[in-house]
């Protein structure tokens, strides 16, 4: 008997679009859970962000594959109901519009609740609900901005705060979001009921960021500097061949391990590096010693030797070079389908390996309405009932 994912059985309906939503609802997808994704005619944004082949962005390609499309005109009202019989075989049901449009549309939760009172309801906004900014409309950027990401990449030289290059805030919503729906959903299986999960992108990243971002700010009264309290240092050193490589020494023992590697075994018995807490204490200092003692050596030669003492180090791959490591490839990784649309597609697998519900990345992110006429055969409509949504526009295939 094949093994089927942890979710398998499990109906998610997805409202969502950019990235924050659709990376949930793609990882409980890729868990084995029927995701049908709706969409108005034109698709969502993300169709059109990113470069384009046979009608696929690939934007859109890596944030929502493991689903089914349907495409549905919500503002008329024959898509409305069409969505509402939907929404009661449902046992998830997720959406990130604005505060306040869904109550417009007649599906808020607690007038879902009434007919689908199992239902696991999911509410991503970028604020919450309430406060200042909760109307505001919001991209990555501004939660990088509010959250204190962008304080914690503040040049240390200069002091201008900096943002990450890469979606840091929706793409750890949409982390938390799959997990709080995971959740929820072994809670309906114990209790029996349905339950509202409200996620703020902002929420998400204050906590997160919390541990060592914010640390020191936790003793009430007697906080400290975070930027002065915070451990990390940009561990990012040239080499005698002008490569990049990092590494990073926490333990005394790693701290021995680097001062061999180097052949300063004298450095060993400076009492400003001999415990964790001086290392930090002199973390300046301790770095530009790293980095001039790292200058002297080629990257394949210091790396041997930091693997030989067990000192926690790699080189700084740039995302084509990561293609060809030796671990991302030992560890599988990245895998390749085909597909007689877009030919051969790269793609990593879930990250989760389970050992009895195997999960899946094979089924690529679905064309705009491609499963719209078998959803609305699934929910008993007739062939001629189908045949006038698609000549009223109030869905495409």
């Amino acid at each position: 008997m094949k093994k089927k994912g942890p979710l398998s059985g499990i109906k998610v309906l997805d409202l969502t679009a950019m990235v924050s939503g659709p990376t949930a609802t793609m990882m409980l997808g890729d868990q084995g859970a029927d995701v049908i994704k709706v969409e108005p005619l034109g698709g969502e944004l993300m169709r059109k962000v990113g470069d384009e082949l046979n009608g696929m962005t690939n934007s859109f390609l890596c944030c929502n594959r493991s689903k089914r499309s349907i495409a549905i005109n919500l503002k008329n009202k024959k898509g409305l109901n069409i969505l509402k019989k939907l929404i009661l075989i449902s046992d998830v049901f997720v959406q990130n519009f604005r505060p306040g449009t869904v109550q417009r549309m007649g599906i808020d939760y607690h007038r879902i609740k009434k007919v689908n009172p199992k239902l696991v309801y999911v509410s991503i906004s970028g604020f919450g609900e309430k406060g200042p900014y909760s109307k505001q409309r919001v991209y990555d950027p501004v939660i990088q901005a509010l959250s204190g990401l962008a304080d914690i990449q503040r040049d240390q030289i200069t002091g201008v705060p900096k943002q990450v290059r890469t979606i840091i805030p929706d793409k750890t919503t949409g982390l938390a979001a799959a997990q709080a729906i995971s959740s929820a959903l072994f809670y309906r299986e114990r209790f029996g009921k349905g339950q509202h999960i409200k996620l703020a992108m902002l929420d998400v990243m204050v906590a997160y960021l919390w541990p060592e971002g914010s640390a020191a700010l936790s003793f009430v009264g007697k906080e400290k500097n975070p930027s002065i309290a915070q451990f990390g240092l940009d561990l990012v050193f040239k080499t005698k061949d002008k490569k990049y490589i990092t590494a990073g020494a926490v333990t005394d023992k790693e701290w021995i391990g680097m001062c061999k590697a180097f052949s300063r075994e004298d450095l060993i018995k400076n009492k400003k590096f001999s415990t964790p807490n001086g290392r930090v204490k002199y973390k300046e200092e301790r770095r530009k010693l790293i980095s001039d003692e790292i200058s002297k050596f080629k990257a394949s030669e210091i790396l041997e030797a930091f693997h030989k003492e067990e000192v926690p180090s790699a080189p700084i791959l740039s995302r084509v070079e990561l293609l060809e490591n030796k671990q991302i490839k030992a560890n599988k990784i990245i895998n390749f389908y085909k597909s007689k649309i877009f030919g051969k597609i790269r793609s990593p697998r879930p990250a989760a390996i389970f050992s009895e519900s195997p999960t899946t990345g094979k089924k690529l992110a679905p064309l705009l309405g491609e499963n719209s006429l078998e959803i609305l055969k699934e929910l008993n409509y007739s062939k001629e009932e189908i045949k006038s949504f698609l000549k009223e526009k109030v869905i495409s295939e």
